[in-house]
């Protein structure tokens, strides 16, 4: 009969013994489990471009200038005795602006008017003794020299009445100078010159100016190739250069962000080129009702040059710049991210025209643009198609420049 013989074996080692079969047995299972799964594509927003009519723009940078601007000078010498409105304030047509010392010249009025009373009483003296003496030929009772002496008295006599009622026309020319009045709506100047001050002494005395702003000028100068551009976009359009006041022109001031809100139409385009610069000389015309445009003001001009029937808009804020250029990323049919170089064109409000480089069809990424990498799989999630014409052509801006 075999005994069976009792093994001992430490109770620290038997501790271990089950910690080693434990951890092996846990090594196992995360082997088994722990295989690598790829994440999920990224979501990102895709949009078609948007196809719809827009008018590309010339732009240039001009300055505007007052229609109208006089110098109120003293015509006539005399002390000031009146100003008679508020420097800066808006003046009408024919209200009364300085009075000049009036009663030398109505005195020259009244000594001229007492000439002319004078030269008709000769006159009339004249003309009688000439009919006398014509009667006392015709039956021989005077000479012909006596006759011909008294048609000369009449001749003088009548001259005299016409120098009087000259001198009439300058004294009352000369009184009326002593009234300054506005010659066309506008704004004055501050006054230069004060009352009891003497003025047009020797010379004319400039008193104030007035300035007319309401409409006011924009002028700036376009480059050869550019009227050549206008002057082909006239003719598609089946109008000649001598048309060009129905061109419209449009303008901004530095503090009008992008927009153009002052809307006027082409005036005045110089018949020859300036050989010495290569620009022609261009000045619009425009609306001023509430004087919020001042002459001398620097503003940016835009003149459309064309129209594009079917263009591509996309969101300006899915257009990039790299060194190739400006790009847009669009999700191509297999759902990967392509970067395509564009060419930009003007700004349409919220959305970029592409001038090439993009098809119709494309899907543009508009959302989660920092999660679409070049090459990389997508979730592309398509967004509402944006309607033709929601947003109204804003202010045309330059193409983004490539760095």
């Amino acid at each position: 009969m075999i005994s069976a013989t009792r093994l001992s074996v430490p109770a620290g080692r038997l501790a271990g013994i089950i910690g080693l079969s434990a951890l092996a047995g846990l090594l196992a299972a995360c082997s088994e489990e722990n295989k690598y799964v790829p994440p999920p594509p990224a979501a990102v927003t895709v949009v078609q471009p948007l196809k719809q009519e827009v008018t590309n723009y010339l732009e240039f940078t001009g300055n505007t200038a007052a229609i109208n601007s006089v110098d109120l000078v003293a015509r006539v010498e005399g002390f000031l005795m009146s100003i008679d409105y508020q420097d800066g304030k808006v003046v009408k047509k024919g209200d009364r602006l300085f009075l000049i010392q009036q009663d030398t010249y109505k005195a020259d009025l009244d000594q001229a008017n007492a000439q002319l009373a004078s030269a008709n009483a000769q006159l009339i003296n004249a003309k009688a003794e000439f009919s006398r003496q014509s009667t006392l030929g015709q039956q021989d009772f005077a000479s012909q020299a006596v006759v011909d002496k008294a048609r000369a008295a009449m001749d003088q006599a009548q001259a005299s009445v016409d120098a009087a009622k000259a001198n009439i026309e300058i004294a009352q020319i000369n009184l009326g100078y002593t009234t300054v009045l506005a010659p066309f709506d506008g704004i004055v100047t501050r006054h230069l010159a004060d009352v009891g001050q003497l003025v047009g002494h020797g010379e004319p005395t400039t008193l104030a100016t007035i300035v007319q702003m309401d409409p006011i000028y924009a002028y700036f100068n376009i480059g050869e190739n550019q009227v050549l551009r206008i002057k082909e976009a006239l003719a598609a359009q089946g109008r000649t250069i001598e048309q060009v006041k129905e061109v419209e022109v449009d303008i901004g001031l530095q503090n009008e962000g992008d927009t153009y809100p002052h809307k006027g139409r082409l005036d005045y385009v110089s018949p020859q080129i300036d050989p010495s610069t290569g620009t022609l000389l261009v000045r619009g015309l425009f609306e001023n009702k509430d004087l919020s445009l001042l002459p001398g003001l620097f503003v940016r001009v835009r003149v459309p040059a064309r129209k594009v029937p079917d263009a591509l808009l996309v969101d300006d804020t899915a257009v990039g710049t790299a060194q190739q250029g400006s790009y847009v990323l669009v999700v191509n049919k297999d759902n990967v991210v392509e970067q395509k170089v564009v060419t930009v064109g003007q700004q349409q409000g919220q959305y970029r025209v592409i001038e090439s480089g993009l098809a119709p069809d494309d899907r543009v990424v508009v959302g989660g643009i920092q999660r679409a990498v070049p090459g990389a799989k997508v979730n592309p999630q398509m967004a509402p198609a944006p309607t033709a014409g929601a947003s109204a052509p804003a202010a045309a801006t330059p193409a983004k420049p490539a760095p």
